[in-house]
């Protein structure tokens, strides 16, 4: 494991905000694999269960609201990360309908807090701003959105991840600009973005796997709501392996890599809502479905899926897991969890790894 990344996390101190999440867990415990030194800062825990509480970890946890903007940036003044990844908001495009302000608020100062914070703190050397595929203004094109496609957002959700990207942005240029990087600043700072992530461990509301799984458990049937909604799915570790890769370059002083990045999986990843209900079935019986007509007010976007060419040719970066394997893990997670109270995160990790030397992937080079 501390071959990985060139080694380079090892020691370092790493800021996760919004840790507790489904991806901020993950990232947490790969991390901890990895030899950092893991501090995390989120509003508290979001879902009951928790897979953050479920993988124990031995990390320092500080339990308060992005929008403290003391707190945080005390937080960041004592622990003195060598980087921060930012993944702190509130997730969930339905739920913005529900609280438009709140999520706004969150995910647009919350994402100015964090990067006023890193401005006024020496020790950061490196910022991963993670975001979504959702910050896209989304004219259902065929195609893959590019890094330099315009910001958008029909939804509050996406018009908050459009604005933060934007800030983002004016601070990479204003106060962190990559031809000044080691002369008047010495931080890189890259956003990234993904697309429907999956595995085991997340349980929040008004998402389709942990819908489908919650209701398998109780021998109930899941409703789909917009079955011909067409989503690229991956496992979380996809996009996290991408993060990490990008990371590595970044405490490395590549100023290249300050960019704008997509981190989605292959094209042949793309599934309408209806077949990846019909394709969980194939790993759990339990699973059952019906279709009705979505009788929702709130809009939701049909198609859409990321480009990205750039993170392959650029920064080497690869798939490792396709949607069958991806799925098949997915489950399995969700049905060890709930039959027989196994907690399958580091199994499914190692597997990972395992799986992506045999691809020969660059941050996987022994």
């Amino acid at each position: 494991m501390n071959k990985l990344f060139n080694n380079i996390y090892k020691g370092k101190k790493v800021l996760i905000t919004g840790h507790t999440g489904f991806k901020g867990s993950w990232l947490s415990l790969w991390l901890s694999k990895l030899g950092a030194r893991v501090i995390g800062y989120s509003m508290g825990i979001p879902t009951n269960p928790s897979h953050f509480e479920l993988l124990h970890l031995n990390i320092i946890s500080v339990f308060d609201d992005i929008l403290n903007k003391e707190r945080l940036l005390k937080t960041i003044e004592t622990e003195k990360p060598d980087i921060v990844f930012h993944l702190a908001a509130q997730p969930l495009v339905i739920e913005s309908y529900a609280t438009p302000a709140k999520t706004l608020e969150t995910n647009i100062i919350g994402t100015l807090n964090v990067l006023e914070s890193c401005r006024k703190t020496k020790a950061v050397k490196a910022i991963i701003n993670i975001t979504s595929d959702k910050c896209y203004k989304n004219q259902e094109w065929a195609r893959g959105y590019k890094e330099d496609d315009p910001m958008g957002g029909y939804d509050p959700y996406s018009a908050s991840k459009g604005c933060a990207e934007l800030i983002a942005h004016s601070y990479r240029n204003s106060f962190f600009n990559r031809n000044e990087y080691g002369n008047t600043h010495n931080v890189l700072l890259a956003n990234v973005r993904a697309g429907n992530v999956v595995g085991g461990g997340d349980w929040a509301k008004d998402r389709l796997i942990p819908d489908i799984v919650k209701l398998a458990n109780v021998g109930k049937c899941v409703i789909v709501r917009n079955p011909h909604a067409t989503r690229p799915w991956q496992h979380v570790l996809e996009p996290l392996s991408g993060y990490l890769q990008l990371g590595w370059k970044l405490l490395e002083g590549k100023k290249e890599f300050s960019d704008n990045w997509n981190f989605g999986p292959k094209d042949d990843s793309s599934l309408a809502v209806s077949e990846i209900v019909e394709r969980t079935k194939k790993h759990w019986d339990a699973v059952k479905y019906k279709i009705e007509k979505n009788a929702s007010c709130f809009h939701e976007a049909n198609f859409l899926k990321l480009d990205s060419t750039k993170a392959r040719t650029k920064l080497k970066w690869k798939n490792v897991w396709n949607q069958d394997k991806t799925l098949e893990k997915t489950i399995n997670w969700y049905k060890n969890y709930y039959d027989n109270k196994k907690i399958l995160s580091e199994n499914d990790l190692y597997d990972y790894i395992h799986d992506a030397k045999l691809i020969s992937a660059g941050w996987a080079k022994d």
